[in-house]
């Protein structure tokens, strides 16, 4: 951390940096997160409208892949356009409270987005286990409460961030090194003591995408358990096969946190714009992948998509 001999009140205005040290390259930038950004509208929109006019689509796993949806959908509204701002019109200033705000909401989505995928695996776990008392067990009541969990942890662990922000005093700059209010980013601007700020990120990593990998790891190992007990060769593919979508998904969302934490504990010091690029990939390439992946692997999605198209030709 810098001296803070210098250090400035509580600011009514942050200015977002974008990519620093890529400024002269913002242009270009703003195309892959344009293109992110329809196509994720798009795909989630296409798989949102098929799962509700498709009554067939009306079971537990569809109905967890439109929660995924309107979650990703959630997540790209929250954080491409501000982007685009900053990377067309220069539109770097922020005020202290819409920072605030963007501090919540874009983790808020994150972590519900992570809820959802364990809420997924549970959903494929009794799937496998118990095939006979599926819908008995993943009942409409039961989805609400998961749905309703998912929402209140993710709320119940992101309030803090912009309380604790609120109350700094002191800061080094005004100046964000990032594309968007990132909760650490603010932290590594603020003057004084900020291991609480530290140790409080840390256990929102710990109390959501580690939990949930945890988690998850833990259904499909009990799920490959009970797939290597069924004796058909042809019985275990087709059993794979239903978890297929999810586990793609499943990568490619925790793949950058992993690549992160590995590279913190291994000491590895990536440059600045390369750990923002990095970190924008967390919230920009899942809700763009995810529908494409259940688009292309779900038969009945895959159906309609096909359907629509040869309307559309017609």
């Amino acid at each position: 951390m810098s001296s803070c001999n210098n250090s400035i009140a509580q600011p009514l205005i942050f200015v977002l940096a974008g990519i620093p040290g890529l400024e002269s390259s913002h242009g270009w930038f703003s195309v892959p997160f344009f293109l992110v950004f329809v196509v994720a509208v798009i795909g989630n929109a296409t798989i949102l409208c098929i799962i509700r006019v498709e009554k067939s689509l009306h079971e537990p796993m569809f109905l967890l892949l439109a929660m995924l949806s309107v979650v990703d959908l959630s997540l790209v509204s929250v954080t491409v356009p501000r982007m685009l701002g900053i990377f067309w019109m220069n539109a770097k200033e922020i005020s202290f409270n819409a920072c605030l705000t963007q501090m919540f909401f874009i983790p808020l989505f994150y972590v519900m987005e992570s809820g959802v995928l364990l809420a997924m695996a549970f959903d494929r776990f009794v799937a496998i286990r118990h095939p006979l008392r599926y819908t008995t067990v993943l009942s409409d009541n039961l989805l609400v409460k998961m749905a309703l969990a998912v929402l209140a942890r993710a709320v119940a662990v992101l309030t803090p961030a912009p309380i604790l922000v609120k109350r700094v005093e002191n800061f080094q700059t005004h100046i964000i090194a990032y594309s968007y209010c990132a909760y650490m980013a603010v932290v590594q601007i603020a003057c004084g003591d900020v291991s609480d700020h530290i140790v409080y990120g840390l256990m929102v990593i710990a109390a959501s995408a580690g939990f949930d990998l945890f988690f998850i790891i833990l259904s499909y190992g009990l799920i490959l358990h009970a797939v290597f007990r069924i004796p058909s060769w042809e019985a275990r593919g087709k059993a794979f096969s239903t978890c297929g979508s999810h586990l793609c998904v499943i990568s490619l969302f925790y793949s950058p946190v992993i690549f992160s934490v590995l590279a913190q504990i291994l000491g590895y010091r990536m440059a600045p714009h390369l750990q923002i690029i990095i970190d924008n990939l967390y919230f920009l390439v899942p809700p763009m992948i995810n529908p494409l992946i259940y688009g292309a692997r779900t038969k009945q999605v895959r159906e309609w998509v096909l359907r629509i198209f040869h309307c559309q030709g017609d």
